[in-house]
This record gives structure tokens, sequence and C-alpha cells, in this order.
């Protein structure tokens, strides 16, 4: 749970910056990419710390595609692989795959998984959805940032896929939290109808779903077989 709460905070805050850079030169663009880290913290509540590396983009048409931004990370990530061996990390200093969040991280930290903050909703694109909010101030009427929804994925090392949807507007009670494996260990019996979660959806959403997936066996091969025995 940790995962999918640090998953909406940092969606929130990609939306914040995304909204007031909206229209100037330094527009944000409306996905961003995550790497999860844990590194044991006795002292912490579930015994480890999470860490986010976080790549963010500025606005442009190749950066407005999803999957294509996440199909040429696996690219670089597979370049870099090959090129610096074991040595390489995607959080630098060769060859470094983020620009925010922790990048430097204490010895000891192991890669769990990667994520996707993206703007885009079922309320529709980023572009189209922020401009309600223009209209809204023209008209009178008061909205911010904070009543736009905004989605998240998750590809865990361990298989765990999921799914996030921040909605500020939802009923009390519904995290919009969707995994394919069960949030609670303790129930002996249990149907989850995102067991197939990778699997379900449109066809933009599979394809965000597998190329999410290849960049997290990408990162996940390579990083923690650099692990000591």
């Amino acid at each position: 749970m940790q995962i999918a709460y640090r998953c909406k905070r940092a969606n929130t805050s990609h939306m914040i910056a995304a909204d007031q850079a909206f229209g100037r030169r330094d527009a944000v663009s409306p996905h961003a990419v995550m790497l999860f880290f844990t590194c044991d913290a006795p002292a912490e509540p579930h015994g480890y710390k999470l860490y986010t590396a976080t790549r963010t983009w500025p606005q442009s048409p190749d950066s407005d595609d999803l999957p294509r931004l996440l199909g040429e990370l696996t690219e670089v990530a597979v370049d870099n692989i090959a090129t610096l061996g074991r040595a390489w990390s995607p959080l630098g200093p060769q060859g470094s795959m983020v620009n925010g969040g922790d990048m430097t991280l204490p010895t000891g930290t192991t890669y769990v998984g990667v994520g996707v903050s993206t703007l885009d909703s079922d309320r529709g694109r980023w572009y189209q959805v922020a401009e309600t909010l223009r209209d809204a101030a023209a008209a009178g009427r008061y909205m911010s940032a904070f009543n736009l929804k905004g989605q998240c994925y998750a590809a865990m090392a361990d298989g765990t896929a999921l799914y996030i949807d921040r909605d500020p507007e939802a009923r009390l009670g519904d995290t919009g939290i969707r995994c394919n494996k069960t949030l609670d260990p303790d129930r002996i019996t249990y149907h989850n109808p995102y067991a197939s979660l990778t699997e379900q959806g449109d066809d933009e959403t599979r394809l965000i779903w597998r190329q999410l997936l290849a960049l997290n066996n990408t990162l996940a091969t390579h990083l923690l077989a650099r692990r000591p025995a």
C-alpha cells in the first residue's frame, strides 16, 4: 500500500507542476516515471524505507505518447546495460534515467519496481482537461488542479501490478486502488476481479502495461542480479 499512496502523492505533485506550467515554454509532459527502491529500516513502521526517483519530460509530441516513452526507456536501459555492464545504475552517474526525487540512495537499497504517473484520465486527455480550469476561471467558477483526476500504473519486481485511480471526488472508502494480488493477506478466500489486471482495459491501456512490464523486467533482471549474495 505504501507504493500506492506514494504514487497518489507523486501524481498530485505532477499535476500541480503541469498546471502551473501549462501553456508556457517550460510546459510539463502529462506523463512521468517513478523508480521504487527500499532499504531496511527497523525503526520504520513497516521495517523498511521507501525511496522514489522520478523522470519527467518537457511537453512535446514525443513525450505525449506514454507507450512510446516507456519503450524508449527500455531501449535506453538495454543499451546502457550492454555498454556499462553490471556497473550501470538507472540513477547514474552514467546513463541516468531520472531527473528528480530520491536520486542518491543509501547503501543496501533494493530495486522493487517502476511506476507511471499520467494526467490523462477517463475525463479526457490532460490538455483538454486542463483547459476546463481556464474555462471555469473565465466564467467566474472556482476550480483548481486539486479537482482533477489522475492515474498511476506500477509494476513490481515480485510480480505485483497496481493501478491507482486518483479521484478527488471518489466516494468515502473508495481508494481507487486495483491490484492483481490481494491487498489483505489475512483473508483465506478471496475472489479478485483484477487478477488479470495487466490484460484488462482498452488497447492503449494494455499497451501501456506491456511496455511498463518490459521496462520493469529489464531493470529487475539487471539490478537484482547486482545484489551481493
